[in-house]
């Protein structure tokens, strides 16, 4: 399996105080890869130096290629897509006008190809379909977040990022929204996961990273990490979700 995205010895930092010191990551291609860790410990930093909205030391590969001094747009245009922790919807524009924005990669394929996409899409949250004339403002908080990746996912990613997708919902849109996330890795498409919801992380990833203050402290097999009694103990607990 070939590695899309090597990450070696990132670092961010916000005025001279670290966010993210020397992390090294890899993301194989059609595979789902977690990070788990507290709140503040620079797992949505990281996620925005890899897409490149805040500036990173270090080497940052997308499919073999170096990313510094590449900017948001040809990152976009190289296959990458983040579906931000704010979801940054427009909210008075329609649910299929928000999906559309996301397929600007492919604009000069032209309509009949955007159209495609939006059948994809459609077929994968159907709730979008049935809200598909809505304005963005009026959906629920899992519609918004199914809106989120929907638009993400009209760019047809070869890797897309999620950042804390169950921020905020009811444990039954949890349950979907994490079922669409391990059927999304059938169609090909790379997922690094940033989630503090590490019980439903660990159980749809194939490998896991811990980040704590800014630094990898453990990483290997999802099972794995959600076996080791460390990991149990600060993020697990002892019971079920």
């Amino acid at each position: 399996m070939s590695t899309i995205l090597e990450l070696a010895d990132v670092a961010v930092s916000y005025g001279g105080i670290p966010a993210v010191s020397d992390v090294s990551l890899r993301v194989e291609a059609g595979s789902i890869v977690s990070v788990i860790g507290p709140n503040g410990a620079g797992k949505s930093t990281l996620l925005n130096a890899v897409m490149g909205v805040l500036p990173a030391r270090g080497t940052i590969r997308f499919q073999g290629q170096e990313l510094r001094g590449r900017d948001i747009e040809s990152r976009v245009q190289a296959g990458m897509s983040l579906v931000p922790e704010k979801r940054e919807l427009f909210a008075t524009m329609s649910v299929e006008d928000n999906l559309r924005l996301g397929a600007f990669r492919h604009r000069a394929a032209g309509r009949a190809s955007a159209n495609r996409a939006l059948e994809e899409i459609y077929a994968l949250f159907p709730r979008l379909q049935e809200r598909r004339r809505q304005k963005a403002g009026t959906l629920s908080g899992g519609e918004r977040q199914m809106l989120a990746m929907g638009r993400a996912l009209m760019a047809r990613p070869a890797l897309l990022m999620l950042d804390e997708p169950s921020l905020g919902l009811a444990p039954l849109i949890v349950r979907d929204i994490f079922h669409t996330i391990t059927e999304l890795r059938r169609t090909g498409v790379a997922i690094l996961l940033v989630e503090q919801n590490a019980r439903a992380a660990l159980q749809v990833s194939a490998h896991g990273y811990v980040l704590e203050t800014g630094r990898v402290t453990l990483q290997g097999p999802s099972a794995e990490l959600a076996s080791d009694p460390r990991v149990v103990e600060l993020y697990l607990g002892h019971g079920t979700q």
